[in-house]
């Protein structure tokens, strides 16, 4: 194995380094996602630069009852990973050398952002994620660094946290990699029986049927200018792959926000009626500058996003709309 591990911030200061370091920060358990962002990292170093992988659990984003203890820790597995997409090294400390001395006393605080969706039914999450990125950006010292959309309340926090505390750091998102049947992959997924993720497919249904909703809504108002009905990158999408492959272009074109939430909202509807059944915890249509929800007369990108449970296993999804013409 030609990847180097490291474990210790002195370790990680003696790597050497020529062009431009890039890091992508995970928690393990690593699978095509993860890949997708070393691939994406190696690209934009080039063979010159350096791509850092960071495997660390962080405790500081985990709340009473949540997963911490069963998160799964494949340390060797993740170095396979790694190495076949690109990365050069991966840092893997421990706690004690991410934090000396226990839990820190001084985090920072991902402030109202960070109350809304994700950090209100998860109090506190947040500050814990932006702690340990901080402490991260600070210690892998990059030029950039590369994160999920699939995460995109905490990829918004980390933007805003970079510029307004001045990391020096490009911080980057890379679409969301989904299997062929749509479902977004995380870490998480693992945990689902077959069933329950028969249940679970209902995330991923409901954020394209919101999407094509949208894309009728607004393809109907284009009808009506022309005499025609939609056609070519305004027609409906296929699920699975090419919805994915769609995701990862520009966000899709859409109008009337009503008539997005309202679509996605049948799915989950019927989802929570399923053997296993999903338990919704939020469908939000959101501003990607702050969280907040979008009016009926919104121009400009969006973050149509969900959260539910399925059994003991709480997943998360998200795509990006365009609203008519940008702001």
């Amino acid at each position: 194995m030609t990847v180097q591990v490291v474990h210790t911030a002195d370790g990680l200061r003696a790597l050497t380094r020529a062009g431009e370091r890039a890091v992508v920060m995970t928690m393990g358990a690593l699978h095509e996602g993860h890949a997708a962002l070393i691939r994406t990292a190696r690209d934009r170093v080039g063979p010159d630069g350096q791509v850092v992988v960071t495997v660390f659990v962080n405790p500081l984003q985990f709340g009473a009852g949540e997963d911490l203890d069963r998160y799964p820790r494949t340390l060797d597995a993740d170095l396979v990973i790694a190495e076949k997409a690109g990365a050069d090294a991966v840092f893997a400390p421990s706690a004690d050398e991410v934090y000396p001395g226990g839990e820190p006393e001084v985090r920072i605080s991902a402030g109202p952002m960070g109350e809304r969706l994700e950090g209100a039914y998860r109090p506190g999450h947040f500050d814990g994620v932006l702690t340990v990125v901080a402490k991260l950006l600070h210690l892998t010292a990059p030029d950039v660094a590369f994160y999920g959309q699939k995460d995109a309340q905490q990829l918004a926090l980390i933007t805003r946290m970079a510029r307004d505390l001045n990391f020096p750091a490009e911080i980057v998102g890379v679409p969301t990699v989904r299997e062929d049947d749509g479902l977004a992959l995380s870490s998480r997924n693992r945990y689902l029986s077959a069933d329950e993720r028969r249940t679970a497919l209902a995330l991923s249904r409901a954020l394209f049927a919101g999407r094509e909703s949208g894309r009728r809504a607004a393809g109907s108002a284009a009808a009506e200018g022309s005499g025609g009905a939609p056609s070519g990158p305004d027609a409906p999408a296929a699920e699975g792959q090419g919805a994915a492959a769609a995701e990862a272009a520009a966000p899709a074109e859409v109008a009337d926000p009503e008539a997005v939430r309202a679509a996605a909202r049948q799915v989950l509807d019927a989802a929570a009626g399923l053997e296993p059944p999903l338990s919704l915890d939020y469908l939000a249509l959101v501003d990607p500058a702050d969280f907040t929800g979008i009016p009926p007369d919104f121009r400009g990108e969006a973050i149509l996003a969900v959260a539910a449970r399925v059994g003991t296993t709480r997943l998360i999804d998200n795509i990006r709309l365009e609203f008519g013409a940008a702001r």
